[in-house]
C-alpha cells in the first residue's frame, strides 16, 4: 500500500472510531437501563449485570457500524477537501484508486467483522440473556424481589412479602389467586418458604378465604399449608429460542421439529436472508459516500454538508432493507427486494465514481434539508443569545 493511502487509511479509521464509540455508547447505555429490572426484580448480583450488559452489546454492534463509517468517510474527506488536500491530489496526477482503495479495504474488513458478529457471537449472546431471563423467573424467590409490593407471578396469581430473611424465609406472606373462575382464594401467613425445587410455597400460622361467585366467604386456618407453584414453573427454567438466537447453520437446515420453528417457519427464512444481506452495508455505505463525497470541490460552491446527504441515504436504504426483511415474513416476494436494495445502490455508486460524477440528492430534497438546518442553527444562535455574524456563501 502506498504512503497515501496508508494516510487515508488512517485518518478515515481514525474517525470511525471517534464516530462509533460514543455512538455505540449511547444506544448501549439506553438498552442496559431497558433491561435493568430483569435484575433489580430478581436480586441478581453486580456480576449479573455486567454479563447481561456484556451480552447486549453484540445486537448493537452490527447495526452502528455502518453509520458509523459514512460519518468516518464523509467528514475526512470533507476535511481533506477543505485543506486542499484532495485537490493537491488531483493536480499531483493520482488515480482515483488512491483514495477510493483505502476506504474500500476498511470497508470490506468492517463488513467481515459483522458477518462475524451477527452470525457467530451474536446468536450465543442471544441465547445466554434468554436463559438468564429464564432461570431468574424460574424461582418464586427472584419473582417476589421487591418487598412491600405486589408481583404478579401468573396470570391471575398475585404475590406480596412484608419481609425477605435469610436462609429461603419469607415474612408476612399475601397470595392472591384468581386463576379458577369458579372461586378466589387469598392466603395470609406470618412466614413461609419455597422448597429448593421452587415447585412448592410452604406456608405456616396463616388462614386461606376462600370466596364463590356469589359472595360466600369460607375461612380455613391452618399451621402448615403447601402451595403447588409446578405448573406456573415448569416451563419457566427453559428458555425459547427465537429465530434471531439461532446460529447461520441452524437457518440453513432448520430442525424440522423445533417447536419454534414449526410455528413460525417463515421467521426463520426472513431471518436468514436478512443476515446474508446486512453484513455487506458497511461496503455499500463506503461506496455512495465515496461518490458523494470524494473529489474536490470549490470552498465557494454553496451545498448540504456531504454528511447529511450520506447519512439520509443511508437512513432511506437502511429502512428500505427493513421493511423489506419484515415483509417476507407475509410475502416471499419481498426476498427479491431485499438483495436488489444493496445491489442497485452499489451499482449507482459504482456508475457515478467510475464517470466521476458527484452522487447528489434531488434538489428540493436537498432545498428542504438546507432550510431546516439554517433554521435549526438560528434557533440555536437565539437560544444561546448570540448574534450571528454575515457569513459569504
Amino acid at each position: 500500500m502506498k504512503l497515501l493511502e496508508t494516510y487515508i487509511l488512517r485518518r478515515v479509521g481514525q474517525m470511525f472510531l471517534v464516530a462509533l464509540l460514543p455512538v455505540l455508547a449511547i444506544i448501549w447505555t439506553t438498552q442496559v437501563l431497558q433491561r435493568i429490572n430483569l435484575v433489580t426484580d430478581s436480586g441478581q448480583s453486580i456480576g449479573s449485570f455486567a454479563k447481561l450488559a456484556t451480552m447486549i452489546l453484540p445486537s448493537i454492534i452490527p447495526v452502528v457500524l455502518p453509520f458509523a463509517l459514512v460519518i468516518a468517510i464523509t467528514q475526512t474527506l470533507t476535511t481533506m477537501n477543505n485543506d486542499s488536500e484532495l485537490t493537491v491530489i488531483d493536480a499531483a496526477g493520482a488515480r482515483r484508486s488512491v483514495l477510493i482503495r483505502p476506504i474500500l479495504l476498511l470497508a470490506a474488513v468492517i463488513s467481515v467483522f459483522s458477518f462475524f458478529v451477527d452470525n457467530v457471537v451474536e446468536p450465543r449472546a442471544k441465547t445466554v440473556v434468554r436463559q438468564m431471563i429464564a432461570e431468574t423467573y424460574a424461582d418464586l424467590l427472584s419473582s417476589v424481589i421487591e418487598e412491600k409490593t405486589f408481583r404478579k407471578l401468573d396470570e391471575g396469581l398475585y404475590v406480596q412479602i412484608s419481609q425477605r430473611m435469610a436462609g429461603r424465609m419469607l415474612k408476612g406472606l399475601f397470595v392472591a389467586d384468581e386463576r379458577d373462575p369458579a372461586y378466589e382464594l387469598i392466603y395470609y401467613a406470618k412466614e413461609g418458604a419455597v422448597d429448593d425445587t421452587g415447585t412448592t410455597l410452604i406456608m405456616h400460622e396463616g388462614e386461606v378465604h376462600r370466596k364463590t361467585p356469589d359472595g360466600n366467604v369460607s375461612v380455613i386456618n391452618f399451621d402448615s399449608y403447601s402451595f403447588d407453584l409446578s405448573d406456573m414453573t415448569e416451563n419457566r427454567g427453559q428458555a425459547t429460542l427465537r429465530a434471531s438466537d439461532r446460529d447461520l447453520w441452524f437457518l440453513f437446515n432448520p430442525d424440522p421439529a423445533d417447536k419454534d420453528y414449526t410455528i413460525r417457519p417463515q421467521s426463520y427464512r426472513a431471518e436468514l436472508h436478512r443476515r446474508l444481506t446486512d453484513w455487506i452495508l458497511p461496503v455499500v455505505f463506503a461506496l455512495f459516500s465515496l461518490a458523494i463525497a470524494g473529489d474536490a470541490r470549490s470552498h465557494r460552491e454553496a451545498r448540504l454538508h456531504p454528511m447529511v446527504s450520506a447519512l439520509a441515504y443511508a437512513f432511506a436504504m437502511r429502512w428500505a432493507a427493513f421493511y423489506a426483511a419484515n415483509q417476507i415474513d407475509t410475502d416471499p416476494e419481498y426476498i427479491a427486494v431485499l438483495y436488489a436494495v444493496p445491489i442497485v445502490s452499489s451499482i449507482v455508486s459504482i456508475v457515478f465514481l467510475g464517470l466521476h460524477k458527484r452522487l447528489v440528492m434531488p434538489s428540493f430534497i436537498r432545498d428542504r434539508i438546507s432550510s431546516f438546518w439554517r433554521r435549526m442553527q438560528e434557533r440555536l444562535l437565539a437560544a444561546t443569545g448570540r448574534t450571528g455574524g454575515g457569513t459569504a456563501q
